[in-house]
């Protein structure tokens, strides 16, 4: 019995790693951004449809680091640098809203297909049209669901718009909730974040790591 159990776990992590995998490779390849769909395609192509056998989004996030390291390499590096510096160049634009960058760009997953994700806080989420209109950028508006802790979220509006041949994503939040992060679609903990300077920082190392491999 107790052979009989162990056997089965191990079967049952052997299909989470295999389907992390996969929905890693998808995401990759693809361009799909949804976690929870790349899992999903991942389970479809794979023919395993048992809840136990899905992996947590954090094993499809490492199993993308290792993927991107493995087959991406310099490619990856050079699109997550170009769109960081991009990111700090709209940092310094939205400095008004006290912006933060989020996302893959932040948390080194960023390839070709990723936008520039940004949360502005403001208490009259009009400026943030306003300001882009008078800039006379062209954006196109949306709406998404942002969890602000366990018992509260909120539909924050988004604005798209494109520049340097990116795309750029920007959540508006209320000034409140520049304190406390929102929780992450990825493990539902706090998201991480990063200010102008926070950035900038980051950039310097990622230079210093470059060179010290590169010699």
């Amino acid at each position: 019995m107790h052979r009989a159990r162990q056997h089965a776990e191990t079967r049952t992590r052997e299909r989470r790693y295999r389907l992390a995998h996969e929905a890693a490779r998808l995401i990759a390849e693809s361009g799909i951004r949804d976690f929870h769909q790349a899992k999903l395609k991942a389970a479809q192509r794979l023919g395993i449809h048992d809840d136990a056998s899905l992996p947590r989004n954090r094993e499809i996030e490492e199993a993308l680091r290792e993927y991107q390291r493995l087959f991406q390499g310099d490619r990856q590096g050079d699109e997550l640098r170009r769109r960081r510096e991009a990111a700090l160049r709209a940092l310094e634009f939205f400095a008004p809203f006290d912006p933060r960058l989020v996302g893959p760009v932040l948390d080194g997953t960023a390839d070709a297909n990723s936008p520039v994700h940004l949360h502005l806080y403001t208490d009259d989420a009009e400026s943030v049209p306003r300001f882009l209109e008078d800039h006379r950028i062209p954006t196109e508006s949306s709406y998404r669901r942002v969890r602000l802790d366990r018992e509260r979220a909120l539909d924050c509006p988004v604005w798209l718009f494109s520049a340097e041949e990116l795309s750029f994503d920007l959540s508006v939040l209320p000034h409140d909730a520049l304190r406390q992060a929102p929780l992450s679609p990825v493990d539902e903990k706090p998201m991480r974040r990063a200010s102008a300077a926070q950035l900038r920082a980051i950039l310097v190392q990622q230079e210093v790591a470059g060179f010290e491999t590169s010699t």
